[in-house]
């Protein structure tokens, strides 16, 4: 399966094309070439690269660019990083960039050689000089290292004082340096007294201007390199066998390789809204780079420490790439800016105010849609008594607007949206239907008109309490093991056996349960769906309490309980197919945080008045870096929804880590209170964040756990092996 940056069709298009050209010159004997050489030159495919516009995609036409923007150019780097190409790519751009964001259009004289590739080009992300004002023109002096494609550059950007200036290679001292990447190498540069003209002076450039740049650019790249690394890690451990049996079967590889795959998922989502934020001057761009820099740099360097562990020795010689791609990552996050430094920024404009919103936003087309909906809500908004509002919700679509009528309103997917946010904005709720919003699209889809009458209605008026009778002792994750009976009498069956797990059985109304209508069948075969009337006899519903002291889940007996024929919901022996159903609900939905735990908005508030050590807020920056890019996860996945492509890996990487990040906030408050950490005093401060805390080890358990959710990602995603079948 291929991912990358770009989500849009012209996005895939360009990658695509960028691809082609890498296959046909970028090879690994022109890469192998650049290692074991004893001087870098510049690559033989650079008039070449220069044909295709890639070096001024993200340059105004009239400086000789392709007037695209950043996004693009990150497209481009991420696919030319897959290839670990050697040259002055990233330095080039990264130079044109800066100097394309001065107000200084003397300057721009510049970039049309950097864009037909005539010139080339490195960016100094190191200080050092410092600069003397002789009237209009600056006098420098000092020297840098390391200044990545320094060797090859014939114009340098660096800063000298407080400004930045575009200085000839020819008129500095440059001495190329032994670097960690072979394949594209890094140098020194000094100068003594150095003059530079006014015309090279960049007004405007700012440190954040080139930091943003730089995190967007950099972490691109490094994400190609990544994703080479995902790819080969998981193709190798699909064919090298041991203990007779291929490595990718076993959980500790099968989870290394989904980790690799969540890390580089989260990465891309980061720097793909830098790109957005950046290229396009948001006044959040610098929380969006800072984001960027806090997660791609180390993740990405990390799934390349990851790659050559799965490929074992064999990673571990000169003769396997993977050492390529290892420097290649470890140098980019060397150049990066700390990611102490940029977690705590991101503390610091968060707590500010300044953290940037995950929002979809719509085209000015869908606005008449958008006038309709909001006519429609605004006479929701009017009804004063909730029970008639629910009613009425209900009845009309609006609690399930996604399915067709009359249960939904068979809204599309841009409609779904548009609802989703102008219910928000009205504050207007729809009915909460709980554990009932599981059933519904098992229902609507298998469910028999009478049944669709009698229980769909009540229930998206939010008038019937659910509860959800699946797992049993020796059935949680593997669902299908379920042992309850289910006798066939006349008239209906008799249910016997245990469920448990059971959230809020002890106030549901009814359930919806599956048990084994035949034993002798296969093990997804014979389970059939009922629906129980909680109150019926023979059903005993004994609450479990938790740790947190609680009692939110039950134990649910089944004594030959009798359940007609016209609650069973599709056919007999099929109930697996309902089952599943269940979970495969085609909802677009725009959500953020990560579940029903504590979020980015619950850490803000418990931070907000207390006094924070830098390493404190290196620490909470850390874990808003992390909530931010699981809410793009969302937003990309909605992206992909609303164009009709399978969200891919952003659906199933969001669903994991959005319940470890619950966790990681929780333990995070309940931690930074020190000792008082001990104390938990009901309704108090310390005993909300210790019941928090408490609750959210539940969130990688139910639903599935996470090791679990581990298996399905490297096995559907990475098409790793599955387990071997017990006894086999």
């Amino acid at each position: 399966m291929r991912m990358a940056i770009g989500l849009t069709e012209e996005h895939e298009d360009l990658a695509a094309s960028v691809r082609g050209f890498a296959e046909r010159y970028v090879t690994q004997a022109v890469v192998r070439a650049a290692l074991d050489a004893e001087e870098e030159t510049r690559p033989a495919f650079w008039p070449q690269l220069a044909e295709q516009g890639l070096l001024g995609l993200h340059l105004p036409e009239e400086q000789g660019g392709q007037g695209y923007g950043l996004l693009e150019l990150a497209v481009v780097a991420e696919e030319l990083g897959r290839a670990a190409a050697p040259g002055p790519f990233l330095p080039t751009v990264l130079a044109s960039a800066v100097i394309a964001s001065s107000t200084n259009a003397k300057a721009h004289g510049l970039l049309a050689g950097l864009a037909d590739g005539s010139r080339t080009g490195a960016l100094c992300l190191a200080g050092g000089f410092t600069a003397v004002r002789e009237g209009d023109a600056l006098s420098i002096s000092g020297s840098a290292e390391p200044v990545l494609g320094a060797g090859m550059a014939d114009v340098i950007v660096l800063k000298a004082g407080e400004d930045w200036v575009a200085v000839d290679a020819a008129a500095l001292t440059v001495t190329a340096r032994p670097s960690l990447d072979k394949v594209r190498r890094s140098g020194r540069i000094e100068a003594e007294g150095l003059a530079v003209p006014a015309e090279r002076v960049l007004d405007g450039v700012t440190d954040a201007r080139v930091n943003d740049l730089a995190a967007v650019l950099l972490g691109a790249e490094s994400i190609g390199a990544a994703s080479w690394g995902v790819t080969t890690a998981a193709e190798y451990a699909k064919v090298r066998e041991q203990f007779g049996r291929p490595i990718g079967q076993f959980q500790g590889v099968k989870h290394k390789a989904a980790r690799m795959l969540i890390g580089l998922e989260q990465a891309r989502a980061a720097v793909w809204d830098a790109a957005r934020a950046v290229g396009e001057g948001a006044k959040d761009a610098r929380f969006a780079a800072a984001v960027a820099a806090v997660i791609a740099p180390d993740t990405c360097a990390q799934i390349a420490r990851d790659a050559i562990q799965i490929l074992g020795g064999i990673g571990f010689t000169w003769e396997h790439d993977a050492h390529v791609y290892l420097r290649r990552t470890l140098t980019n996050k060397a150049l990066s800016a700390s990611a102490h430094d940029a977690a705590v920024e991101v503390a610091e404009l968060a707590l500010a105010g300044g953290r940037r919103a995950v929002e979809l936003e719509l085209d000015e087309d869908t606005a008449p849609l958008r006038e309709r909906v909001r006519a429609e809500i605004a006479e929701l908004k009017a009804i004063e008594d909730r029970g008639e509002l629910n009613a009425k919700m209900g009845d009309e679509g609006w609690t399930v607007p996604h399915f067709p009528k009359p249960w939904g309103r068979g809204a599309q997917p841009i409609e779904q949206i548009l609802i989703q946010q102008e219910l928000r904005a009205a504050k207007v709720k729809a009915p909460n239907l709980v554990i009932g919003a599981w059933l519904v699209p098992s229902l609507v889809s298998y469910g028999s008109e009478e049944q669709k009458e009698r229980f769909l209605r009540p229930t998206l008026r939010g008038e019937i309490v659910w509860c959800q009778l699946f797992s049993e002792p020796g059935a949680g994750s593997d669902l299908a093991a379920l042992s309850m009976k289910a006798e066939k009498v006349e008239g209906g069956f008799k249910l016997t056996g245990q469920k448990i797990w059971t959230s809020v059985a002890q106030h549901a109304q009814w359930g919806f349960c599956i048990a084994r209508t035949n034993p002798d069948a296969p093990k997804h075969e014979g389970i059939t769906y009922f629906l129980v009337d909680m109150k019926s006899p023979g059903v005993d519903v004994r609450p479990l309490r938790e740790l947190t002291g609680e009692a939110l889940f039950n134990e649910v007996f089944l004594d030959e309980v009798f359940v007609p024929d016209d609650c069973v919901v599709g056919e007999v022996d099929k109930g697996w197919q309902v089952a599943r159903n269940t979970l495969s609900n085609e909802r677009v939905s725009l959500s953020t945080g990560g579940g029903l735990g504590m979020g980015v908005p619950e850490l803000l508030a418990w931070l907000e008045g207390r006094e924070l050590t830098p390493q404190a807020k290196a620490e909470a920056g850390r874990l808003i870096a992390d909530g931010q890019s699981i809410d793009l996860l969302g937003l990309r996945t909605t992206l992909k929804q609303l164009s009709g492509v399978n969200p891919g890996a952003e659906a199933s990487v969001r669903k994991l880590l959005g319940v470890q990040f619950n966790q990681n906030v929780a333990d995070h408050c309940w931690a930074s209170q020190g000792d008082l950490a001990a104390i938990e005093e009901p309704m108090a401060p310390t005993g909300i964040v210790a019941r928090a805390m408490l609750f959210s080890r539940a969130m990688t358990i139910y639903g599935g756990t996470t090791e679990v959710q581990l298996n399905i990602i490297g096995e559907r995603l990475l098409g790793l092996p599955r387990d071997p079948e017990p006894g086999k």
